[in-house]
This record gives structure tokens, C-alpha cells and sequence, in this order.
């Protein structure tokens, strides 16, 4: 059984609620670069809508975003199916496993996007 220790003292509702924010979020933003897209875009346009702050901003959020919709709905399948009644006794160790890959990969798309959007 998954004890609470595992979803950090998160509540189901607070999952649910940041799974739901951050897929408006995300909606939002790709429903705007789909719209500047099919307005048709040079280089030099594409570099100047990416140049200003709240584009940035934007963008950041976006990427925050794609990185806590991904950890709730990979902590929800690990926890699901990564457990000992389905697995056996490594059921826990394959879910610690996988939930550690994932935070390791999606912490360094995060920084990577970062650095990438400010140029650090």
C-alpha cells in the first residue's frame, strides 16, 4: 500500500487541482504559439516575441507547468501499478526507481528550459 510518505503529504484533491491548473496553462499557451504559427512567422518575428519578458514569463510557466502535470500523472501511474500486491517484493523498489528517473529527468528538462528561455 502506498502510504502518504510517498505523495509527500499531498492530499488527492491538491493532485487533482494542480493536474487541472496546469493543463489549463499549458492549454493556453500552446493554443497561443498555434495561433502565432498559423499567422505565419520569420525567424526575426519568432526572436522578437521571445525576446520580451512576459513571453518569457509565459513560457516559464508553461514549462512549470508541463513538469508538475508530468509528475502528478507519473506519480499516479507508479503508484497504481508499480506496487508490491502487482510485483512482488520489488514492486516498491521499481516505483522508488522510477519516480527518482523521472524527478532526475524532468528536473533537468526544467533547468535546461530555463537556460535556454533566459539565456543563462
Amino acid at each position: 500500500m502506498v502510504t502518504a510518505v510517498t505523495s509527500m503529504g499531498r492530499s488527492g484533491l491538491y493532485d487533482w487541482m494542480m493536474q487541472r491548473v496546469s493543463a489549463v496553462i499549458l492549454l493556453a499557451y500552446f493554443i497561443f504559439v498555434g495561433c502565432v504559427l498559423l499567422n505565419g512567422v520569420d525567424y526575426a518575428a519568432w526572436k522578437a516575441l521571445y525576446s520580451q519578458t512576459w513571453m518569457r514569463i509565459f513560457s516559464l510557466l508553461a514549462l512549470l507547468s508541463l513538469g508538475l502535470h508530468a509528475w502528478v500523472g507519473l506519480w499516479a501511474v507508479f503508484t497504481d501499478y508499480l506496487t508490491e500486491r502487482l510485483m512482488g517484493t520489488t514492486g516498491n523498489v521499481l516505483r522508488f526507481l522510477a519516480q527518482a528517473v523521472s524527478a532526475l529527468i524532468m528536473f533537468t528538462y526544467v533547468v535546461w528550459g530555463v537556460q535556454i528561455l533566459w539565456g543563462l
